[in-house]
């Protein structure tokens, strides 16, 4: 398999998310018919028609141009959980997200997006972050930085916000997932910061962190296909990463918690102000 990620390559993925949200995702946004909408781990799990006939397009069309990579897709691995052990031993592999963002895209909301990681190895390379309704593509390739490029080619490199104290940061906290007693620590905290917020949708939430209107995020779960496209654009836009406990991200990590930052001062400074007992 011959493994090589170049601006052609990583505009043939880019496509292939277009292609998707406009064949499978737009014409169903606003019009979900009676079980089109369904859950899967909980109520704040939802799966849509959407999803799944997005992710089945981008199986195959990865599949097609990369023969003998191994795709992980989100709602293939909810039917199959045992796929998300197939990404470290892997030469070639990618996670999708077909709608991140479901339950903004459920209720109609026009913030979610559709989302895809490559991984040579186990180590993550390249990623992708399309938006359907602004239909520009986020992405990041390992090592040579990170833009937003519209079909037409027109292209903005992404650069993270400077630094500043924890008490002038906006930040999105995800505190829904965190256990007790860190869940209460966090949330009595956030008037720390200067602002806090939710779009509901990790993939808006890194595109809008490396493109510096934004400072931190603030995660305790980790699936693959939410971190590991944002976590590269953040990493290639200037940026620095570790989970709680400071250790280094890897997409096989699905615990831990993540804090995304400006640089490693400020990743210390806001991990010190939400976290430490």
């Amino acid at each position: 398999m011959s493994i090589r990620f170049d601006a052609k390559a990583m505009g043939e993925v880019a496509a292939l998310l277009r292609d998707a949200t406009r064949a499978e995702i737009l014409p169903r946004f606003r019009r979900l018919g009676e079980g089109a909408v369904r859950t899967k781990s909980g109520p704040l799990d939802l799966v849509t028609d959407a999803d799944e006939a997005a992710e089945r397009v981008i199986t195959a069309g990865l599949l097609a141009r990369f023969p003998g990579c191994v795709v992980v897709g989100e709602e293939a691995c909810a039917a199959e959980p045992a796929l998300l052990g197939r990404i470290a031993g892997a030469e070639l592999s990618f996670v999708v997200d077909p709608v991140d963002g479901t339950a903004n895209f459920a209720a109609g909301l026009p913030l979610f997006a559709c989302m895809a990681a490559a991984m040579v190895r186990g180590e993550i390379v390249a990623s992708w972050i399309h938006d359907p309704l602004g239909d520009d593509t986020a992405m990041a390739l390992r090592g040579e930085g990170a833009w937003i490029e519209a079909p037409d080619g027109h292209r903005r490199d992404l650069q993270v916000a400077p630094p500043v104290p924890v008490s002038q940061m906006v930040a999105a906290v995800s505190w829904s997932w965190l256990a007790e007693p860190l869940r209460s620590r966090v949330t009595a905290r956030l008037p720390r910061l200067a602002a806090s917020l939710s779009l509901r949708c990790a993939a808006h939430e890194y595109r809008l962190v490396a493109g510096g209107h934004a400072h931190a995020l603030l995660y305790n779960k980790l699936m693959p296909w939410d971190h590991a496209p944002g976590w590269l654009l953040h990493r290639e836009a200037g940026g620095y990463a570790a989970r709680f406990d400071g250790s280094d991200y890897g997409p096989h990590l699905t615990s831990g918690g993540l804090i995304v930052a400006p640089d490693r001062v400020s990743w210390e400074a806001l991990r010190d102000a939400l976290l430490a007992e």
